[in-house]
């Protein structure tokens, strides 16, 4: 099923567990060696030449038992009762390449976009940060503690199993907890709050109050009370959630390509005013999508809809991206939750987003997104439309020079919204995974600063 039309969407090597057979744990050189599967895992732990510092410290990567990570990674044709995983959460967590896009973008970036899946987030980060500039291999001198927990994977494969139990949808966080507190010392030392990790789905599918209900209560777990946790979705009311974006299909492999697509979305030629791509909510009295479906349909050739009902809008389509790179502007309500991976899809391809809610984005990504609400995005409240106001007619007042300056916005920030191909980084540009680590580094040294007080 589709992100656009539902949140429950939907491999070929994991990032392993330091313990892996497949690790050559020399790590004084860069070693290459390959894995049954045919993954190069390439283990070097030099730094970039361009990025040579890390200012706010260094983080040490907890060699987590390979139950918590890559044992469930290697069981990705039981992560869902709908069927195999296995291709979406391929190369990587990148997904499989993609396919037909040469003739909407430039063909020298063809290579950098894939179909990735919006909860691979664990796989993507734990690659990452295995190879970081900014891991240390000492412990005692790291800033912050990673855990390489895949909870996402981990309880996905249980929220729609009818004959679940509470018990097994916890397991794998509880047992990780255990593990971290009886096995390293560092935990208890700050009581967690030195400690991160990935949590690849949003926040309310950690959150359970009573058995019966949605979810794990991984996130109310006692000793999770103070690990700061990177989710594509955060409570706002909770400091220790990190919004981080979800993750897209454009993953360049140089700080070129990631120039040459900025360049190429901010001179495109775009002929829709704004765009919708989603599906209808019939279960939802007086749906919101459906109202914003109307006015598109009704804007004539002033609006691009795509229709997201049943699996158009799966992994795997072109036309979401040409339809978002032909519009000045994409209009994002709430997902089944208040964000949706569509807020990022659309503003990779330069498009401006048009807002209903503010915990879409504005009390989501503040690491990510410009503090100036306005000065990226449009916010018309969702009682307006409701009322009868015209979202074309808005979007109409806004002179030239404002969109020209709200685009130009958006595609100065597309760095921090990408998850860049190489493990190591790009070489001058910081992606998600690098905002997030100076992120994360930042808080907790202050933190430790203040002697961990709340």
């Amino acid at each position: 099923l589709s992100h656009y039309s539902s949140s429950f969407l939907s491999h070929d090597v994991p990032p392993p567990s330091l313990s892996s057979p497949f690790l050559n744990l020399n790590l004084t050189t860069t070693t290459t060696t390959t894995s049954s599967v045919g993954f190069a895992l390439v283990r070097s732990l030099n730094p970039n030449p361009l990025n040579t510092q890390c200012q706010l410290g260094r983080f040490y990567v907890y060699d987590l038992p390979a139950e918590f990570n890559t044992e469930i990674y290697n069981n990705c044709d039981k992560l869902s009762p709908w069927g195999s995983r296995c291709e979406a959460l391929s190369n990587g967590g990148f997904g499989r390449k993609a396919t037909g896009i040469e003739r909407i973008i430039p063909g020298n970036l063809s290579n950098a976009w894939y179909w990735t899946d919006q909860f691979a987030s664990e796989i993507i980060f734990h690659n990452r940060l295995l190879h970081h500039r900014c891991r240390t291999e000492e412990a005692e001198s790291a800033v912050a503690y990673y855990i390489p927990f895949y909870a996402g994977l981990a309880v996905g494969k249980y929220l729609w199993s009818s004959d679940a139990s509470a018990e097994e949808r916890d397991k794998h966080c509880e047992m990780m907890l255990n593990w971290v507190q009886n096995t390293m010392p560092y935990f208890n030392r700050s009581n967690g709050w030195d400690h991160f990790l990935v949590m690849g789905r949003i926040t309310w599918d950690f959150r359970r109050s009573k058995d019966e209900d949605w979810g794990s209560r991984c996130i109310y777990m006692p000793s999770m009370r103070n690990i700061t946790r990177l989710l594509i979705e955060r409570n706002p009311w909770d400091y220790f959630d990190v919004g981080v974006p979800y993750p897209t299909g454009f993953h360049p492999q140089t700080d070129t390509d990631v120039v040459l697509w900025q360049d190429f979305v901010r001179s495109r030629e775009r002929h829709a005013l704004f765009c919708f791509a989603g599906a209808t909510r019939g279960f939802i009295k007086n749906d919101f999508r459906g109202l914003l479906l109307s006015q598109c349909r009704d804007s004539g050739e002033s609006c691009r809809v795509v229709d997201c009902a049943g699996t158009r809008c799966a992994n795997g389509t072109s036309e979401i991206l040409e339809t978002f790179l032909d519009s000045e502007f994409c209009l994002q309500p709430r997902g089944d939750s208040f964000t949706r991976r569509s807020i990022f899809d659309c503003m990779v391809a330069g498009s401006i987003p048009v807002f209903f809610w503010k915990r879409t984005a504005y009390f989501q990504y503040e690491w990510f997104v410009p503090g100036e609400a306005e000065s990226y995005s449009v916010f018309i409240h969702r009682d307006e439309v409701k009322n009868g106001t015209s979202i074309k007619s808005v979007l109409e007042r806004l002179s030239k020079e404002d969109v020209k300056r709200m685009r130009e916005k958006v595609v100065e920030f597309i760095p921090k919204f990408i998850y860049a191909k190489p493990n190591e980084g790009l070489q001058s540009i910081k992606d998600a995974v690098d905002i997030a680590v100076d992120g994360v580094l930042r808080r907790v040294k202050e933190q430790k600063e203040n002697g961990y007080n709340w």
